[in-house]
C-alpha cells in the first residue's frame, strides 16, 4: 500500500514518513500543495494525507482538484480545530479529518480502517417531501422549519431516510440505532417512533412515518 503525505512543516512530514515507513507502508512526502497534488494525481496512490495550511495550493484547494478527477480515501491531518473547517474538509470530499496535536496509533488505525473498507461515502444530505437532513450538521428542517432532535432521534431518522421506501422491521431498527438484539418484548423502537413522530411529523400535514402492518415502520411520500 502506498501513501502520499502533504505537509509542509519539516518535523511533522518527517515524522510521518519515518512512521508510516515503519508500519510497512511505501511513502511519499510532499513539501508544497503544487507538488502535492501534481504526485496525487499522477501516481497511483492508496492514500492521501493532507494538512491545510500549505504553500501554493492550500488543502482545500487540493481537495477539491483531487476529487475532480481521482476517488481515493484522503484523510486531513490539520492544526484547523474549528467545527466548520471539519465540516468544510467533509464536505470538499475527504473520508477522515484528524486535528494537530494527534496520536499517531490513531492515525494508524484510521488510515488501515480507510484502506480495509475502500472509499465508501454516504450522501451528506438527504430531501423527502418538504423534510431536508443535513448530516454533517446534523440539523433537520420541515418547510424551513428547524426541528431540534436527540442524538438517537437523530439516528434513527437518518436510517428511515436513508432507506427510504422501505419496510423495516423493528429488529432491523433496534439492531442497528442501538446496536442490540431485539427482544419482543420491548418496546424501545416504538417509543422512540412515537417520540419522533411528535417532532418530525405531527406539527405537519403531510405525515412521512409510517406503520407496516406485521413488519415495522416506512418513511418516505405516500399517495
Amino acid at each position: 500500500m502506498s501513501i502520499l503525505v502533504i505537509e509542509d512543516d519539516l518535523k511533522t512530514g518527517d515524522y510521518l514518513k519515518k512512521g508510516l515507513r515503519e508500519s510497512g507502508y511505501a511513502v511519499d512526502l510532499a513539501r508544497t500543495g503544487t507538488d502535492g497534488l501534481h504526485m496525487a494525481l499522477e501516481q497511483p496512490y492508496d492514500l492521501v494525507v493532507l494538512d491545510v495550511m500549505l504553500p501554493g495550493l492550500d488543502g482545500w484547494q487540493i481537495m477539491t482538484a483531487l476529487r475532480a478527477k481521482r476517488d481515493l480515501p484522503v484523510i486531513f491531518l490539520t492544526a484547523r480545530d474549528h467545527l466548520n473547517d471539519r465540516i468544510r474538509g467533509l464536505e470538499l470530499g475527504a473520508d477522515d479529518y484528524l486535528v494537530k496535536p494527534f496520536s499517531f496509533t490513531e492515525l494508524l488505525l484510521r488510515i488501515r480502517t480507510l484502506l480495509r473498507r475502500g472509499v465508501v461515502r454516504e450522501e451528506e444530505f438527504f430531501q423527502i417531501a418538504d423534510l431536508h437532513l443535513d448530516v454533517l450538521r446534523r440539523k433537520v428542517t420541515r418547510l424551513g422549519i428547524t426541528i431540534n432532535l436527540t442524538n438517537k432521534e437523530f439516528q434513527l431518522l437518518h436510517l428511515l431516510v436513508k432507506r427510504q421506501g422501505e419496510a423495516l422491521s423493528r429488529t432491523q431498527i433496534a439492531s442497528q440505532v442501538w446496536d442490540m438484539n431485539f427482544d419482543s418484548d420491548t418496546n424501545v423502537v416504538d417509543v422512540a417512533i412515537k417520540r419522533l413522530r411528535a417532532k418530525v411529523d405531527l406539527p405537519f400535514e403531510k405525515k412521512l412515518i409510517h406503520t407496516v402492518r406485521s413488519i415495522g415502520y416506512q418513511f418516505g411520500e405516500q399517495p
